[in-house]
């Protein structure tokens, strides 16, 4: 495995409970110490003058952690504007979209629910249709990701809506092949990037998509409720807040950046998060974090006899195993053991149902090691017995 700077690697900076083996960094992210700290400081100078800081403070700072951002996903600043999470974006992109009757929507079985949720509520609501594309899993080759998507666009197609790292089966789509795919055929692209920024190299405008969210809590570890939009410039002026304010009409970058009262520090601390991701490693603590997981999914699979859910090597941060238990593969159940494994046993991770079978979702950062997921395959291999 590669290395990065030692003092990183101790769990004592994040408030991460001791007692809980935590395999589950996808989910919500964990943020370190220091950025916290950093946002506390935000947060009373907000409250020491509120007018000051919210009215006058505040619109530069924002376009200044913008362009931070840039510089560390790729592009320009004024190309991005921040919101709460990777749903929010998706939603105000989906509904800022004028689809007319028949026309489609396509997204993967891999999708995050809510996005779906999302497209068929906007579709409903003007009459566009959702179309899936089945892509096989476990996965083995990456053509199959190529069939199944250029199988379902055909000329009502309108939007593709593109998983950067599916949430349910932790696969790395090659979003700028799949995009350039698309383009060829006339389709918009949107990128749901949820889980790929401080996870994967990024450079956003390469990939040509159309639109692109990511969250910034998950794997770049800033505050809860931190994530951002990078829209095309093309595509701006197209592209509305969910919420209108005082903003409206006056611009993308001003139409997004004020939608009323809120607290903008964890937008803020984008750029401290940033700063400790790249002081803790930044390319090698992803090698690491991949690595780690790569290894882990082998020694899990190998105990329970099972198997891994991607091509190997192409593991970033998280891993899906297929696991060994003869139940029966719906939500309830997966949901039923993972609260088993976290009430009983305090172990935090992810299962989900998914084509017929029952899979463990782990996922890797700095503060785990093999023996917690050593210690999970034990359990787990203690159930079947």
């Amino acid at each position: 495995m590669s290395s990065f700077v030692e003092p990183f690697i101790s769990r004592e900076q994040w408030l991460l409970d001791p007692n809980v083996t935590f395999l589950n960094h996808g989910s919500f992210g964990a943020v370190p110490r220091a950025v916290l700290e950093h946002q506390r400081g935000l947060q009373e100078r907000l409250e020491y003058n509120p007018t000051e800081f919210l009215s006058y403070d505040l619109p530069e700072a924002l376009r200044a952690t913008a362009r931070k951002l840039a510089d560390f996903v790729g592009g320009n600043g004024g190309d991005y504007v921040f919101t709460e999470n990777a749903t929010a974006g998706c939603n105000a992109i989906l509904n800022s979209i004028p689809f007319s009757p028949g026309d489609e929507m396509l997204l993967t079985n891999h999708g995050y629910p809510a996005i779906l949720l999302a497209a068929r509520r906007v579709a409903k609501k003007t009459g566009a249709k959702i179309v899936q594309a089945a892509i096989p899993f476990p996965l083995r080759d990456e053509a199959d990701v190529f069939a199944a998507i250029e199988g379902r666009l055909n000329s009502r197609t309108r939007l593709v809506i593109l998983d950067h790292v599916t949430s349910p089966t932790a696969l790395v789509f090659p979003v700028e092949e799949l995009t350039a795919l698309c383009r060829r055929a006339g389709v918009q692209v949107l990128i749901d990037g949820a889980h790929a920024p401080g996870m994967l190299p990024l450079d956003v405008p390469s990939i040509e998509a159309d639109w692109y969210v990511g969250n910034c809590h998950k794997w770049l570890m800033a505050p809860k409720g931190s994530a951002f939009i990078w829209v095309s410039p093309e595509r701006q002026t197209e592209i509305h807040p969910l919420v209108t304010s005082h903003g409206w009409g006056k611009g993308f970058n001003d139409e997004f950046d004020w939608v009323g009262t809120r607290d903008p520090t964890a937008w803020l601390s984008v750029s401290a998060a940033i700063d400790w991701h790249l002081k803790a490693g930044g390319p090698l603590l992803n090698r690491w974090n991949a690595d780690l997981v790569e290894m882990a999914a082998l020694e899990l699979a190998a105990r329970w006899k099972t198997e891994s859910g991607g091509p190997a090597g192409k593991a970033a941060s998280m891993r899906a195993v297929r696991l060994p238990l003869e139940k029966q593969a719906t939500p309830e159940v997966a949901q039923a053991l993972r609260d088993m494994l976290l009430r009983e046993h305090r172990i935090d991770t992810v299962i989900v149902a998914f084509g017929g079978n029952l899979w463990m979702r782990i996922s890797a950062q700095a503060y785990n090691s093999i023996p917690e997921y050593l210690r999970v395959g034990a359990i787990v291999s203690a159930l079947r017995a």
